[in-house]
């Protein structure tokens, strides 16, 4: 077994965490879109979607995740993540004009 610090998270617990905060994010982002804007045309949507996007790093670190170590890759992949939840989950409260 490896021994590690108190600090430091396992890598698999840290992709994990970074997964679920980048899709709880996109989720998040997508019934706020649904809710706020009129509709795809909207660009409010667009800016609650960056909004979700940005804000995850000051919560990733909150949560104990060194974001001084993202490289590009990193942070492409929590946008991505982000962008795909709010883009299903968006696309399907049109769809069933719930709101």
């Amino acid at each position: 077994m490896a021994t590690e610090t108190g600090d430091e998270l396992s890598p698999y617990i840290r992709g994990v965490t970074v997964t679920t905060v980048s899709t709880l994010s996109g989720l998040a982002a997508g019934v706020l879109s649904a809710v706020y804007a009129s509709g795809p045309s909207d660009s409010l949507g667009f800016f609650i979607l960056g909004v979700a996007v940005l804000a995850q790093l000051p919560v990733m670190q909150g949560i104990g995740i060194d974001v001084r170590d993202f490289g590009t890759k990193d942070k492409l992949y929590v946008a991505f993540m982000t962008f795909v939840l709010w883009f299903v989950s968006w696309s399907i409260l049109m769809t069933a004009q719930t709101f």
